[in-house]
């Protein structure tokens, strides 16, 4: 999401891929060990340089896996751009994209399409993008409700006792996520492991899946306002805060890699970019996809100067 909001390139790694040692959040000590969900990776201009910092990160950690294993990661699918079976996603069934997030995704499906890639926008074997989310938000929840303090926690536990049954929102996949039970946890692990399943299987019929980052391109900085209260706009109407994690959590919760590049820009002049989502361990072809794409559309470019300063924007 910074890389989206900025203009340049990220990667989001295969889960467990690089090592996050030293840079768990609290509680959880500075110990070898991976937090579910939370990936550690590389953000440059370039996603040539990507690729020089995930082979620098991506050594097992000395103290754990290190000990038996090597890291020997997969070749790129392929080497040149025209190659690539490109499957385009630019809105979801229960959050839209806004208008210049998609129109930008259109106008680089459109690229695509004339340099020679095989560009799909739809396909049976998606994952049920609904049935994705609800797993996601109910285990991201899970992991951010550990580190609240008791009263928020309490709170949101009364909330999750007076929802309905049959109320299957966001918002209430929200609750019930932040204070399910061991049990359902682990459900929804075994539900993860099948949409894990099914990913793999759409990755025989594609190489890369190109969806947006958020909803939105970057919006107003906003430290005072409670996150459950605070809204952002999608095309003039007020979303919940944290819609904005809806696109990230589809490569996250089944541990996917995805890369972050820029595609271009909107009205206002921010950054507008996509995840190029690939198949598990796979790191290699979704940064090599995003390398091709910089050099065939450009990619990072300088934001303005502001007048008389000599800084930019």
């Amino acid at each position: 999401m910074p890389a989206h909001f900025c203009g340049i390139h990220a990667h989001k790694p295969t889960f467990g891929l690089v090592p996050s040692r030293g840079h768990t959040p609290p509680p959880a000590p500075a110990l070898p060990m991976e937090r579910d969900l939370a990936v550690i990776g590389p953000m440059a201009r370039s996603a040539t340089d990507l690729a020089l910092l995930l082979d620098v990160l991506a050594d097992p950690d000395p103290q754990a896996l290190g000990i038996a294993y090597r890291r020997v990661l997969p070749a790129p699918r392929h080497e040149d751009l025209r190659s690539f079976r490109v499957l385009v996603l630019d809105t979801h069934p229960l959050v839209p994209s806004d208008a210049q997030v998609a129109g930008a995704i259109d106008r680089f499906a459109t690229q695509l399409s004339k340099a020679g890639v095989a560009v799909s926008r739809e396909s049976p074997l998606l994952p049920d993008p609904v049935e994705s989310t609800r797993v996601a938000t109910r285990l991201l929840f899970s992991l951010f409700a550990a580190n609240w303090p008791p009263a928020m926690y309490e709170g949101m536990r009364a909330r999750a006792v007076g929802l309905d049954p049959a109320d299957l929102s966001l918002h209430a996949e929200r609750a019930r996520g932040a204070v399910m039970s061991h049990r359902d946890w682990l459900l929804a692990d075994a539900a993860r492991m099948q949409l894990r399943q099914r990913w793999q299987q759409l990755f025989g019929s594609f190489d890369i899946v190109v969806a947006p980052v958020t909803p939105t391109p970057a919006f107003a900085h906003d430290h005072g306002t409670d996150p459950f209260a605070r809204r952002v706009l999608i095309d003039g109407t007020p979303h919940d805060y944290s819609d904005q994690l809806i696109w990230a959590g589809m490569a996250t919760a089944p541990g996917l890699p995805a890369t972050s590049l820029p595609i271009g820009k909107s009205d206002a002049g921010l950054p507008i970019g996509v995840q190029a989502v690939g198949a598990m361990y796979e790191d290699r072809t979704t940064i090599r996809f995003a390398e091709l794409v910089e050099r065939e559309f450009g990619g990072f470019v300088p934001p303005p100067l502001v007048a008389g300063s000599g800084r930019h924007a």
